[in-house]
């Protein structure tokens, strides 16, 4: 996809961001917010989630209709991933902190031609944050260029990472051991609730490092262009190289930071693929 293309999508995509936020703000002050359990508990969707995403997804279709989508509330199963131009939306990453009325959420419009995310649009409406990047013309936070701390010590790093989920006792009690090591290696850890700005504040230099284990390719595919044009990198959980479908991550400043972090990982976990190819 040429340049100016790009560009084009780009400016369309801040434009549903925002229309997306506004969705956003004025369903978070109603009242009456109807809110569903999808796999248990700790896994909530919204009526919220479920406007924006087919608010997104209509105007695509309509000025878009040869480009492809994938939502996560209108995905089940495994997803058809091409190398034909492709939306990856998450409508509001971090419902749980919106129902609760936790300003730590955001819409997450990510955008993939051959399989490479090539552009990243994160927008959170409750503290006015946009996040912004094109491959190869860095990244941005409302139009102001931003950068990845150049911090490669782990023992002065601030690392963040997730602590609950949909998941059995045994598992949670990994995933403590991780956070616990990690905390006692770094300067600290903490779970923002949201992984699409936990990339974001990675790339801005709020933290030196990210990881997950059960992410979907729409709690990723924005953020990943974000902060690699903010100068940082991607990987695997173990240490191999990033698949956007593999449903772990490692996003940090830097090589050293990422693979400190994976070191520090005592406990792994695999998932299958998510797309069918």
């Amino acid at each position: 996809m040429d340049a100016e293309t790009l560009l084009s999508v780009e400016k369309f995509a801040i434009d549903l961001a925002k229309h997306a936020g506004q969705i956003m703000k004025d369903a978070s002050s109603r009242k009456d917010l109807v809110v569903e359990e999808k796999i248990d508990h700790t896994d909530l969707v919204t009526e919220a989630d479920k406007a924006i995403e087919a608010f997104v997804f209509s105007k695509v279709r309509e000025k878009y209709p040869h480009h492809k989508l994938i939502g996560e509330e209108s995905t089940t199963g495994k997803v058809e991933f091409s190398d034909d131009p492709t939306w990856i939306i998450d409508p509001i990453d971090g419902t749980t902190n919106f129902v609760h009325r936790f300003p730590f959420v955001c819409i997450s419009i990510g955008f993939v031609v051959n399989k490479e995310a090539i552009l990243g649009i994160i927008y959170n409406p409750f503290y006015g944050k946009l996040y912004t990047a094109r491959k190869g013309c860095g990244a941005y936070c409302n139009g102001v260029p931003i950068q990845v701390r150049k911090n490669t010590n782990i023992d002065t790093a601030l690392i963040c990472g997730i602590l609950n989920g949909p998941m059995s006792r045994e598992t949670l009690s990994k995933f403590a051991e991780n956070a616990q090591t990690l905390s006692w290696m770094s300067h600290g850890f903490r779970d923002v609730g949201s992984a699409a700005l936990s990339i974001c504040f990675v790339a801005h230099g709020f933290f030196d490092a990210y990881y997950h284990f059960g992410l979907h390719c729409w709690d990723m595919a924005a953020g990943v262009v974000i902060l690699t044009e903010a100068g940082g990198c991607v990987t695997d959980t173990n240490g191999d190289a990033f698949n956007l479908m593999k449903r772990r991550i490692i996003a940090a400043n830097n090589l050293s930071i990422a693979a400190a972090v994976k070191n520090g990982l005592k406990h792994q976990f695999s998932f299958e693929s998510e797309c069918h190819n």
